[in-house]
């Protein structure tokens, strides 16, 4: 498998967590020392991954539990050695959210290593 098609398939399971509300599927997909920063409603946000874990299991039902439909946009990826970066649009708990997340090989694994979020509107 490419390096860019395990990519995606740790984005899919980035955005699984949040649409499933599942904990388990935020630690696959993150790093342990990774961080989520982003401004929400004008206020700096800045997470390790045990508190959005947390965050993401706490919302039941689930958007999937709902029958939302699911929208996560992959807008683009670009790989470079060991290293990665992609940015995707996704609805999240009804707000749209532009992610860049960077990526870092680790043991012949993709992780996310940072999510940096910006709520678009």
């Amino acid at each position: 498998m490419s390096d860019e098609s395990e990519i995606r398939e740790v984005i899919q399971a980035y955005f699984d967590c949040m649409f499933e509300s599942d904990s388990d599927k935020a630690y696959q997909a993150f790093h342990p020392n990774a961080r989520i920063t982003g401004y929400n409603r004008g206020q700096l946000q800045e997470m390790d991954v045990a508190t959005f874990a947390t965050f993401v299991a706490s919302k039941r039902p689930s958007a999937k539990e709902k029958g939302e439909a699911p929208m996560l946009e992959v807008l683009s990826t670009h790989v470079a050695g060991e290293t990665a970066v992609a940015r995707v649009r996704d609805v999240y708990l009804g707000r749209t959210f532009i992610d860049t997340l960077s990526f870092l090989k680790s043991d012949g694994r993709w992780q996310i290593y940072n999510k940096l979020f910006h709520v678009e509107g």
